[in-house]
């Protein structure tokens, strides 16, 4: 019984992630460890990062505070061996039309990338510099500069 009430405000935290409303979103997003924490690093892996880049289209507030926290995710995520996992969702974020949530995920792509394994930069991180250079539009373009000049 107490591990259950132990577990109930990560619940609330997981819901308000669901919220309709952006204040309990943006709440939930800036306790994103404390919900990783709870959920180990196998269900953030499977769950939580896929949930995220699920529901990229939000307030540039909550963005923000998502591009902010994921560049120390690497350990909740299971360390380097893992860290690509954050790359897609970092990626996506570094594109979005806000260049405050633009530059915070180019900081925290330069975080996690900085986290990499060497057959992992080759594999994911090289092809994202590549994708975002030759994008379609300024804000991947302009995302890209600042991975080579962080």
């Amino acid at each position: 019984m107490a591990n259950d009430d132990g577990l109930y405000p990560i619940a609330i935290l997981i819901d308000e992630l669901k919220s309709d409303e952006p204040v309990r979103r943006l709440n939930s997003i800036s306790r994103l460890s404390t919900i990783a924490l709870a959920l180990g690093e196998e269900r953030t892996r499977s769950e939580l990062i896929p949930f995220l880049a699920e529901n990229t289209d939000d307030e540039d507030e909550v963005l923000l505070a998502a591009a902010e926290q994921l560049g120390g995710f690497v350990p909740f995520v299971g360390g380097p061996v893992y860290a690509h996992l954050l790359l897609p969702l970092l990626e996506t974020l570094s594109t979005v039309e806000e260049t405050v949530v633009r530059e915070k995920a180019i900081d925290s792509l330069c975080k996690v990338g900085s986290k990499l394994p060497d057959n992992s930069l080759c594999e994911h991180f090289i092809p994202l510099i590549k994708r975002l250079a030759t994008g379609e539009w300024f804000t991947s373009r302009g995302s890209s500069a600042g991975l080579f000049f962080p």
